[in-house]
């Protein structure tokens, strides 16, 4: 996948659910920030509360870092709100639940898995230009870990504040970075 693919969420408006209430999202409303789109298969499920009550209690970290978080399912707003108003874990999230029930967001971004109609776990940062800079995709039994995620968007933040420079396996912010440079060639 290029790092230089544009995000879409055609159409241009969907609906989503936050803090129990509903609301129109546009991708032009997602232009200029740091985003995370994070795809789960389905709302009343096992694994996808686990992480997004990960999502929900490291939010402010990544609020600190001028990062939204969508999170998508091919369910309804509707049954977003059901699951927040049933779960004390679903409760605790902040961030907009987007509703795709005709899957058009999750093929946009290549994780519709057809013959289910549901969603893979796939997570995509995209920058302020709306350039995919990270994407993972996990196998449906295996759960995602915000604190990743967060090292994952430090790294590509700080990437995209100093170009010439590049982040190892593991990097840690204010950690060591590499210039990358003939000099460097088999040498690491």
């Amino acid at each position: 996948m290029s790092r230089y693919r544009e995000t879409k969420l055609k159409p241009s408006n969907a609906r989503a659910s936050q803090d129990g209430d509903f609301f129109e999202i546009s991708d032009t409303g997602m232009l200029g920030s740091w985003a995370v789109f994070f795809f789960y298969p389905a709302d009343f499920t096992f694994v996808c509360p686990t992480e997004l009550g990960d999502l929900a209690e490291q939010y402010q970290a990544f609020r600190k870092l001028w990062v939204e978080i969508y999170s998508v399912s091919t369910d309804t707003h509707f049954t977003h709100k059901a699951w927040h108003d049933a779960s004390e874990t679903i409760r605790k999230i902040q961030f907009p639940m987007i509703g795709d029930p005709t899957g058009t967001i999750a093929r946009n971004f290549g994780v519709m898995i057809e013959e289910e109609g549901i969603a893979d776990r796939g997570t995509f940062v995209v920058d302020p230009q709306s350039r995919i800079q990270v994407v993972e995709m996990t196998a449906g039994g295996t759960g995602r870990n915000a604190g990743e995620l967060l090292r994952k968007i430090k790294a590509a933040q700080y990437i995209a504040a100093h170009p010439r420079e590049v982040c190892p396996a593991k990097w840690r912010e204010g950690e060591e970075t590499l210039t990358p440079s003939l000099d460097l060639v088999g040498k690491i």
